[in-house]
């Protein structure tokens, strides 16, 4: 047995049974925050009887659930079990769906991975033949990490755009059914599924495995193809009436006449992007500059990857000057972020995130001129240390919390 009965539905259960679940499910919960602990520890924080909980630790025992972990280290005689989840019981499954690829893997319940894969060949598109073959590029890799798919508790899909968590509808990618995402693609899986914004999942994962210490208030930066934030108010995610906070690359900041991927013009991420970085470099290109990639590739064929990798590794002139008027114009916007919210920390992560100080020291000095002194003297500025697995990482954390924290 795993724990995928704590996310099952409630409804039309008896009433001892209703009981049994809630306490295994405090139980549960207890072991996983605190680690271990004894039964009359268990007892007095749930509330119910020592031979109460000393029947449902057996059960969890008897499922592979729980397993006994030594004896507690109190003073004098005899000394208690402690018992604590077998990491082994669940897994939680997690899936960053990119512009050309996909990022995925599985996390057993201690948060570690057990298999990961990234940039798997995948370009999403608003088809359901795409859409089935994301579910297939799953399957296999499920298949392939040799994990039961049982015991795979749920699975949390990021993706760009506009995404309603709550209820499992995306709005920028798969939206050709009356029915939720989640629950199409929880039919093709076999596994519970959860839809989440890839930059708030990001978010999530620095929040808990990155850079973050114990700050508590945190705007995560996501500046790749596009540009979003994932905002962290008291440790908690933000998600806003709808879920679609964090859309911070479609401001209309600018009085220019590029059409957004949105539809309207002057968005923010027109100019600051991984899409505005390769706009402005093959431009200059045309318009006469040189670069190390110039007459190595055809204009045309140039990536943003070509343009990173020219930066980080050949630290070429024309490169670094548009990444730098990049990083100016983000940090001047990002000053009104930090004005607003008096964020502890801001992080910057996303594939341009990958010209480290290139894209830092801009961004630094802009936020040291535009916003309130007292204010930014107040910050930190990292840069992401998960990288390609922050997204993968957070849904997996995002799950967690589903499991633990959903009422």
């Amino acid at each position: 047995m795993s724990l995928s009965f704590l996310l099952d539905s409630t409804e039309d259960l008896s009433l001892s049974t209703l009981k049994s679940i809630k306490l295994k499910k405090s139980l549960i919960k207890l072991m996983a925050l605190n680690g271990v602990a004894t039964i009359a520890e268990l007892s007095k924080e749930t509330d119910f009887s020592i031979p109460t909980v000393t029947k449902v630790i057996s059960e969890l025992i008897g499922e592979g659930i729980v397993s006994e972990d030594g004896k507690a280290g109190t003073p004098g005689g005899r000394r208690p079990s402690q018992y604590g989840i077998n990491p082994k019981a669940c897994y939680y499954l997690g899936v960053e769906v990119k512009l050309h690829s996909v990022n995925i893997g599985i996390q057993d319940f201690n948060n570690n991975f057990v298999h990961f894969s990234e940039n798997v060949s995948y370009t999403p598109e608003n088809t359901k033949e795409s859409l089935f073959t994301l579910c297939s590029i799953i399957n296999q890799f499920v298949t392939d990490s040799g994990v039961q798919r049982e015991k795979i508790i749920g699975a949390c899909i990021n993706l760009s755009g506009r995404i309603n968590s709550r209820i499992g509808f995306s709005y920028s990618y798969f939206f050709f059914e009356e029915k939720p995402l989640s629950e199409i693609i929880e039919n093709q899986i076999h596994i519970k599924t959860f839809i989440e914004n890839d930059t708030r999942a990001m978010a999530y994962g620095e929040y808990h495995s990155g850079v973050v210490k114990n700050e508590k208030d945190v705007i995560f930066v996501n500046i790749g193809w596009g540009l979003g934030i994932g905002i962290i108010c008291n440790g908690q995610l933000y998600y806003g009436k709808s879920g679609y906070s964090g859309e911070f690359g479609h401001s209309p900041v600018f009085d220019n006449e590029i059409i957004c991927h949105c539809g309207k013009k002057g968005c923010l991420e027109t100019e600051v992007s991984g899409n505005a970085l390769l706009r402005k470099f093959k431009k200059a290109l045309e318009n006469g500059s040189i670069s190390i990639l110039s007459g190595k590739k055809a204009i045309e064929d140039i990536t943003v990857e070509d343009i990173l990798t020219a930066i980080t590794k050949n630290e070429d002139t024309l490169a670094i000057q548009i990444i730098d008027e990049i990083g100016t114009e983000l940090g001047r916007f990002l000053s009104m972020l930090i004005n607003i919210f008096n964020p502890e920390l801001v992080i910057l992560g996303g594939a341009l995130a990958e010209s480290g100080m290139y894209l830092r020291l801009p961004i630094r000095t802009a936020i040291h001129k535009y916003s309130l002194s007292l204010v930014s003297l107040d910050m930190e500025l990292k840069m992401s240390s998960l990288g390609s697995k922050a997204g993968v990482t957070g849904g997996c954390y995002i799950l967690r919390d589903k499991l633990f924290y959903s009422t």
